[in-house]
């Protein structure tokens, strides 16, 4: 339902914070070209000097922060009206201007690296180098793992082949894939999509979810070998390019990008593997509640409260709520989220042609811009405490990094968010009107647990073991693929639950796959949150103050360092336990 918006400015963006009229954003791209980049570029061949490479890198900073505010202006711009034809250039001019920077500067990593790790040491320890000593110390650790220029140019010829495997998955499992017609509880036929499916599966007459079970997996299933050799040679790629890095396995060399330990992984899947009997018996329950003699794939989805509490809530009572709902953070974040919650951060109902979903976004320049498609439900108000995690994650962040710290790991990217929604959702239940609102909030927690921390973790265990299968020598067949699942399906699942053959196809439908050890993330993001949350709501000042340092500390630590000093060691199995 389309909630209409309210006349009032307060509850749109202004984006001439960036830049007052076109002319100006114009201005600024134009400088980008014809002063930044030339200048960048005469700095070729120097940076072995301390004073030509701070040089260098203070102006690759300003020239960075003047391009970001060119760039997210336009695409801020274009995603409040996508119909908007000079947005939608402009927004693709920015591209183009980013674009022209970033090869501009694309010289300064092989230069460093191509000094001798003494020259390199002594960089990183000049004192006027100081506020970089992180950034080349992050840059120094990937040193062993350069090769010569003629082997670099040599890999960087297969680029654009490595991403082959992605490419011809997309268009068979998803431009190919032929789904059929399946018969709802009434009789009728349904067309398969991806929309209709997830409908389906959530529909509370059994042969209707299982009737679209066995039509989405039997379109993969026709199509398995295809599949299997796909995923078979993505993990291929990743062998090879980790062993020509000189890295031990793949799993390291996909970790090393975020500086996180194998440990840390392996950590996470021990963890997640001692604590199994917590989804066993959610599985048991599920057994009891919908009357079946085992639980079955398709019986995983259905809600087991029947609809969502009809309670209604505008926007500026979400914003009271959320204030409220996150008082454990303490008085200076309470405070500055009440003025950025007044503040236009938020462009907050939806509109003809604007993006869907919501997001945060911002420079380092500007406050946060935070989208919101606004629809007066009680779901859409943790949303609102999880986007403004984020924003204020920006703001604390951007108010005490240098520009060069200033973005957030993808290690950490959603842990301030997720803090907020558990913190949040802790309220809401506390809060019930209901009984049945009560039910309704714990079953979304409960989804949530089972959906980012079991199910990513069992991705992870399959990701990591179709991996280690390839290194030592063997082959990634439909068969394979489907065995290591319906084993870890087994595992997983437990005694109450029934491992359809066709369920062990389950691994055709995870693009995620093709994005080299990524989902781990998701669990570790809200093991971190969880664990943090309940420190911060037992009103430990110590334990607020740890947070409220994590919240500024952007990319200034290594991910794992920053989690720490925050409260949570993500290196042991703690968090998840």
């Amino acid at each position: 339902t389309v909630t209409a918006a309210p006349a009032s400015s307060s509850y749109t963006w202004d984006l001439t914070e960036f830049f007052k009229t076109k002319a100006d954003w114009e201005a600024a791209s134009k400088k980008i070209e014809d002063t930044y980049i030339p200048q960048l570029k005469s700095y070729k061949g120097k940076l072995s000097d301390p004073k030509s490479l701070l040089a260098y890198l203070n102006l690759k900073e300003e020239a960075f922060i003047l391009c970001e505010n060119i760039y997210v202006y336009a695409n801020l711009k274009a995603d409040l009206n996508n119909a908007d034809n000079e947005a939608s250039e402009m927004a693709s001019t920015s591209q183009s201007v980013l674009t022209s920077l970033s090869v501009a500067v694309s010289f300064e990593a092989p230069e460093l690296l191509g000094l001798s790790t003494e020259k390199l040491n002594a960089l990183k320890n000049a004192p006027e180098l100081s506020k970089y000593k992180h950034y080349l110390d992050c840059l120094s650790r990937s040193k062993e793992h350069v090769l010569s220029d003629k082997e670099e140019a040599l890999i960087s010829t297969f680029s654009e082949l490595s991403a082959s495997p992605e490419e011809i998955y997309s268009q068979a499992a998803i431009s190919d894939l032929t789904l059929p017609k399946v018969k709802d509880a009434k009789g009728s036929d349904i067309q398969l999509t991806g929309g209709t499916y997830s409908i389906l599966l959530n529909d509370l007459d059994r042969n209707t979810r299982k009737n679209a079970f066995e039509g989405m997996f039997g379109a993969y299933n026709g199509i398995r070998n295809t599949l299997a050799a796909t995923l078979s040679a993505e993990v291929k790629k990743n062998v090879v390019f980790a062993k020509a890095r000189g890295y031990q396995s793949a799993q390291e060399a996909a970790l090393d990008g975020n500086y996180i330990p194998t440990d840390a992984y392996d950590s996470l899947i021990k963890a997640v593997n001692q604590n199994l009997d917590g989804l066993h018996k959610y599985v048991s329950l599920r057994k009891k509640y919908l009357n079946v003699d085992k639980v079955h794939y398709y019986d995983m989805y259905v809600p087991l409260i029947d609809e969502a509490p009809d309670t209604t809530v505008s926007y500026d009572e979400a914003k009271k709520m959320v204030v409220e709902g996150l008082s454990p953070l303490g008085e200076k974040y309470g405070a500055d989220l009440q003025k950025a919650l007044d503040s236009n951060w938020a462009d907050v109902y939806e509109t003809p042609n604007k993006t869907t979903g919501a997001y945060n976004w911002g420079t380092y320049s500007s406050h946060p811009y935070v989208l919101f498609n606004y629809n007066n439900s009680l779901d859409y108000v943790t949303t609102v405490a999880h986007e403004f995690g984020h924003a204020m994650n920006s703001y604390y962040t951007n108010k005490t990094q240098p520009y060069i710290y200033s973005d957030t790991p993808i290690y950490t990217a959603e842990v301030a968010s997720t803090t907020n929604e558990i913190i949040m959702t802790d309220y809401l239940i506390a809060h019930a009107a209901s009984d049945e609102e009560k039910l309704y909030l714990l079953n979304n927690y409960i989804e949530n647990i089972r959906g980012t921390i079991y199910t990513q973790v069992m991705y992870a265990e399959f990701e990591k073991a179709i991996h280690e299968k390839v290194e030592n020598g063997e082959a990634l067949s439909a068969d394979t693929l489907c065995g290591i699942w319906g084993d870890l399906m087994k595992k997983y699942y437990g005694e109450d639950f029934e491992d359809d053959e066709l369920a062990n196809m389950w691994w055709a439908r995870i693009s995620h796959f093709y994005m080299n050890f990524y989902v781990y993330q998701y669990a570790t993001g809200i093991s971190a949150a969880y664990s943090l949350s309940r420190g911060l709501e037992s009103g430990d000042s110590t334990k607020i103050d740890a947070y409220m340092n994590f919240l500024a500390s952007g990319s200034s630590q290594y991910p794992l360092d920053t989690l720490k000093a925050a409260g949570v060691d993500m290196s042991t199995t703690k968090p998840v336990d």
